[in-house]
Formats: structure tokens, C-alpha cells, sequence
């Protein structure tokens, strides 16, 4: 997110992925990330998926749980790295601030049209999403990150976490009581439906996994990527810098673990638990990268990942065009997404492997217009 989920409406010259100036693990994992999305948001067949790329049915977590944290924390890494830079050259902080702003309204604004396309249903349109909720820890843990020390930013993911929890397991929900986090009872749903009636996930209805209340965890997933921002600019050798990130990592998990005995962790709900785990499982595997990437110099065979990530922006925005029009345009009875799989993938083999290769060759599909645009020196920043 940062530069490349947080785009300008510009291009600018494309710069080399192998860059020893440019911190090429960040885009890395940010690739990683965003094909991991393409993977398990674009199944073949929704009946036949392997159960690691779907989301888990309520409590608990799996592979594609890590996809949406881990953009907001890359948020928070690229912004700490980002603004510290411009302040200490001099630049004036509410003029970062108004950048900050802008930006956050932006990418708001395009995650609204994106819920919209391509029928533009005022009574139904969805409000949150996942580019508003990026928008609103953006603007909020930027906000903070210009207002604060890293001491100030500590105490913030703290309140943010605990602020959650409390009113998640005190605060009384009208006809259930207090402390319930069940799918169909629990504040979090109570309070979208006083928000948001109408204009809430078509899957659910009546609740939203991008909602009102749970955007505050989600705003300390953002400050907890801040925080390891800081951590990457430590004047400490690279190893050093390495074992600090995997001690911080391994440090989250034990907490989150800990944690899930009185609160699960839950995606929809983004529980406070399941903050911290993302946290420190997006550490690790960021950890993983850095050393591997930017300590180690293993560049070549991770650059389609590198230039992935540095049009991440283009590569959701086009995903969610594209993946809406394949699935609204018909070729006779069935989608033309239908068509494709079963006409194309379906022979090839079982249905779930099929539905697997189909997710697999839209992987390959969207890199090939990011390699295209990468070599144009397209980037597209909000």
C-alpha cells in the first residue's frame, strides 16, 4: 500500500526493482500479498476450493485471513519509512498532513466506486470496503505518526486494542446482553445495523467484516506496521535489525496465542487477538524477506514479485473491475467466468484442481499487465 497501494494519479519513470537504495523486500512482500489475493479471491468454482483459500467459517484463522492485515501493516511500514525521510529533510508536517488527508479521501473515494460498478445502486451501495478501511488506518495511524513520539504511537495501538476489547465484551447488546461474539450476536453487528442498514456486504446483509466498530483494531494493525518502521530505521547492522524483527514477530504470536483463550482470534470480528497474531506473523514473514532480499541480495528470482508489488494499486483496482465484469457478462445461460472455467480448466482436471488452476492462471494474467506496465514505467499513485 504505501507507494504502490497508495498510488499517485501520475506516472513516473519506473525505477529498478534491484535498486540497492530502495528497501526491494517492502515491494516483495507487498507483491506476495497482492497475488496471494488474486489467488483466493478468484476461485473457478466457489463449490470446489481448497479449504486453506477460503476464510474461516467464524473463529480462528487461515492463509487467506492474512491477505487484508497484512496490506495494513505494510501501510504502516512504508509510512513510517516514508514520512520520517520528509521530515528530516524539513518538510512541514500539516502539509504532510493535508497529503495525508488527501490521500486517505482518495483511495476512500476509489474503494466507494469499486463497491458501485457496475450498476451503481445508491439504495444498496456498500459503504465500507476494504480500500475505506486502508483509507481510514492510513489517515488515523498517519495522523498519530505526525502528532507523536514512537512512545505516543505505543500507547495508541494499546488504547485501540483495549478500547476494542472492552467495548466488545462489556457494552450490553440490546435483547442479547454484554460479551457474546457470536456471528448473529455481538456489538459489532449491532452497531452496523445502526449505521449502515442497507449498505452493508451483499454476502452478509446484516453485518459487514469491513464494519464500523472493528476499523479500530484494524487502525492498531496499521500502527503495529508503524512500529516496525521504526525498527527498520535503527542505526543497528542488518543482521541485528533482522533478529529484532523475528523477536518482535515471535513476541506478537506468543501474545495473540496467549490472548485467544479469552477473546478467538477472528477475522470479521478483527478481535484485538487476531490484531496482535497478524501483526507478528506479518514480522516473521516480512523478517523472512528482508533478510533473504535486502540483507542476503537474493534479488533476481523474487523481482516479478518486486514489480507485482509496485503496482499494487493498478493490480486491485483492475481485479475488482475485471472480476465483477466476468461474472456479469453471460454467454448464454452461464458467466462468462462460469464459461471460461468450464470450458478451459474443468477438462483439465478434478474440480478442485481445476478451480485452483483457474486462480492460478488469473495470478499470472494480472502480472503479466503489471510486468507490461513496469516496463512502460507506469506507477500508478493516488
Amino acid at each position: 500500500m504505501s507507494t504502490a497501494v497508495l498510488p499517485q494519479a501520475a506516472t513516473e519513470p519506473a525505477r529498478d526493482a534491484t535498486s540497492p537504495k530502495r528497501l526491494v523486500s517492502l515491494d516483495v512482500f507487498r507483491g506476495a500479498t497482492i497475488a496471494s489475493m488474486m489467488l483466493v479471491n478468484n476461485p473457478g468454482s466457489e463449490a470446489n476450493v481448497y479449504s486453506p483459500l477460503e476464510h474461516a467459517e467464524w473463529h480462528g484463522w487461515t492463509f487467506t485471513d492474512t491477505v487484508f492485515p497484512f496490506f495494513m501493516w505494510i501501510v504502516g511500514v512504508a509510512m513510517t519509512l516514508s514520512f520520517a525521510k520528509r521530515i528530516e529533510r524539513g518538510d512541514d508536517k500539516w502539509k504532510l498532513f493535508v497529503h495525508t488527508l488527501r490521500r486517505a479521501v482518495t483511495l476512500f473515494a476509489v474503494g466507494l466506486l469499486l463497491n458501485a460498478f457496475p450498476f451503481f445502486r445508491l439504495e444498496t451501495w456498500r459503504i465500507p470496503g476494504v480500500l475505506q478501511r486502508i483509507a481510514i488506518g492510513y489517515f488515523i495511524a498517519g495522523t498519530i505518526f505526525l502528532l507523536t513520539k514512537v512512545r505516543g504511537q505505543i500507547l495508541f495501538t494499546g488504547f485501540f486494542l483495549i478500547a476494542y476489547w472492552m467495548l466488545m465484551t462489556l457494552v450490553p447488546v440490546p435483547g442479547v446482553g454484554p460479551g457474546h461474539l457470536e456471528k448473529d450476536a455481538n456489538l459489532a453487528r449491532y452497531v452496523d445495523s445502526l449505521f449502515l442498514s442497507g449498505h452493508m456486504w451483499s454476502h452478509t446483509k446484516v453485518w459487514d467484516p469491513e464494519g464500523v466498530l472493528s476499523t479500530l483494531p484494524a487502525i492498531a494493525t496499521t500502527l503495529f506496521g508503524v512500529l516496525m518502521g521504526h525498527l527498520l530505521r535503527l542505526n543497528r547492522a542488518a543482521a541485528e535489525r533482522t533478529v529484532y524483527m523475528f523477536m518482535m514477530g515471535n513476541s506478537l504470536i506468543c501474545l495473540g496465542l496467549l490472548m485467544n483463550v479469552w477473546m478467538p482470534i477472528n477475522k470479521n470480528l478483527w478481535t484485538s487477538t487476531f490484531s496482535v497474531f497478524m501483526a507478528g506473523l506479518a514480522s516473521i514473514v516480512f523478517a523472512f524477506w528482508y533478510w533473504i532480499v535486502d540483507v542476503q541480495g537474493w534479488r533476481k528470482w523474487v523481482r516479478p514479485l518486486a514489480i507485482y508489488g509496485m503496482n499494487a494499486i493498478a493490480m486491485f483496482i483492475a481485479a475488482g473491475l475485471i472480476g465483477r465484469l466476468l461474472n456479469i457478462i453471460h454467454v448464454g445461460k452461464l458467466s462468462l467466468q462460469a464459461t471460461i472455467f468450464q470450458n478451459v480448466f474443468l477438462p483439465l482436471a478434478s474440480p478442485v484442481n481445476a478451480s485452483l488452476l483457474y486462480a492460478i492462471a488469473i495470478v499470472v494474467f494480472f502480472y503479466a499487465i503489471a510486468y507490461g506496465m513496469y516496463r512502460r514505467g507506469w506507477f500508478l499513485r493516488l
